[in-house]
């Protein structure tokens, strides 16, 4: 029972680790840009979610309506008149401009919120969900939900667009695509814009379950890392699957070995998954 009980907190865990790679993950694949930022607007979101409950009362889930449409005009902007200038460069540049970006959002936050923990608790709070001695809290149960179901909305809009079909056929040959008439700046301007709203809007679900600091991006980014490398490069349903697993490993991993080992445990099975699957569990060339 107790393993029962370590497998769903894993699967709820993973839930939330999908929703956070799954814009950086895009981005990733179709810019060949490594956001560094990405920590930084999940971080970002989720103080976005406290000060809406705690100010105007709005819950989080609700925010996350309100957090979208900013966090995809955030990213949007940032590709048209920063990234689209450097985008043919190799890609060091690239990850030193969003690097360096990184920094100065990271310090912004600290000077207005500050480095201190904090936590949304809701009043009242969703209570508990119990079946015999298996006991989960309701918000993480609709947190995960909200993330796989956000995450499942991703991979819709990418596959039966017309914006998404764009994307893809853009991440799987720029030219031709260019050719063919697609606007490659604008869709890679839409492109960063949806993993910048994919980030931003995993803070409200983040902000329910963990502390908030600006201090944390960096944890949030490195999750994002290993579970690209785990689902496969540029693959929302990878980076589902890698969720998932991810949320799994580290909960057995805290159980087994201590909750201070689960990411050594996980950057572990990373450099297994480069040495001996770099195309991650379910990747393949192309985007689906």
């Amino acid at each position: 029972m107790l393993y029962l009980q370590v497998l769903l907190n894993g699967l709820v865990l993973g839930g939330l680790f999908a929703c956070i790679a799954a814009g950086f993950s895009l981005v990733w694949g179709v810019l060949n840009v490594i956001n560094i930022l990405h920590g930084s607007f999940i971080v970002l979101g989720a103080y976005a979610a406290w000060y809406a409950y705690g100010i105007l009362g709005i819950h989080p889930f609700l925010s996350i309506i309100l957090v979208a449409p900013l966090f995809f005009a955030l990213g949007y902007a940032i590709q048209s008149l920063l990234l689209n200038r450097v985008i043919a460069a190799p890609v060091l540049l690239t990850l030193t401009l969003t690097f360096g970006l990184d920094l100065m959002l990271s310090n912004a936050m600290l000077a207005a919120f500050k480095a201190d923990f904090r936590k949304l608790v809701l009043d009242p709070p969703l209570g508990l969900l119990s079946v015999g001695n298996i006991v989960l809290p309701v918000d993480r149960l609709a947190a995960m939900a909200l993330a796989l179901l956000l995450t499942l909305l991703l991979y819709l809009v990418l596959s039966r667009s017309r914006t998404g079909r764009a994307i893809v056929a853009v991440r799987m040959d720029r030219e031709a695509a260019s050719l063919m008439g697609v606007n490659v700046s604008r869709t890679y301007a839409i492109t960063f814009g949806i993993g910048a709203l994919m980030a931003g809007v995993a803070g409200p679900l983040i902000a329910m379950i963990f502390p908030i600091s600006p201090l944390t991006g960096p944890v949030y980014l490195g999750k994002a890392f290993v579970v690209c490398v785990l689902g496969g490069l540029g693959s929302v349903p990878g980076a589902m699957v890698g969720g998932l697993v991810l949320g799994v490993v580290e909960s057995f991993a805290a159980l087994w070995f201590g909750p201070e080992h689960a990411i050594t445990v996980s950057f572990a099975l990373l450099i297994a998954m480069l040495v001996f699957r770099p195309t991650g569990l379910i990747g393949r060339k192309g985007y689906e």
